[in-house]
């Protein structure tokens, strides 16, 4: 309860200061000294993506995306963003619309973890690579 009493609300997390408690998007750009929109302060984050080994083939999804809603400036629905990965992803999580669920900061390597928690709730990174190939990352939510 009071453990980490910060200036803020201290206790329950109801203010400003905890806004990354709720995954509805409402924590962008309240409460959190330091970094602007909180992006790069929660502990959690809900993600889907769509791996593929290689960069031509990542290309070819992330203009899917871009032709579908991208250049109109709409984010990407979760279901649509679900079958490019159904259809593209060469990760097992394809089968689930890429979806890998909640993880903490620590579980992913590198630059996954690094674009997974910078990546606004709601939109879709630009294809990057990793050990693993290359992704396109969904971030869904965010929490701590």
């Amino acid at each position: 309860m009071g453990k980490d009493s910060k200036p803020k609300d201290s206790g329950k997390g109801k203010g400003k200061q905890a806004a990354g408690g709720s995954d509805d998007g409402a924590s962008k750009g309240k409460g959190k000294a330091g970094k602007s929109d909180g992006l790069g302060t929660c502990t959690y984050v809900k993600a889907r993506h769509i791996l593929c080994e290689k960069q031509g083939k990542i290309n070819e999804a992330y203009k899917k995306l871009q032709d579908g809603w991208l250049n109109n400036g709409e984010k990407v629905p979760p279901a649509e963003f679900a079958k490019l990965a159904a259809e593209y992803s060469e990760c097992s999580s394809g089968k689930k619309g890429g979806d890998l669920g909640w993880f903490p900061r620590g579980k992913m390597a590198g630059p996954f973890q690094d674009v997974a928690f910078s990546t606004t709730i709601g939109a879709t990174s630009a294809p990057f690579k990793s050990t693993h190939g290359y992704h396109i990352i969904l971030c869904e939510g965010r929490k701590n």
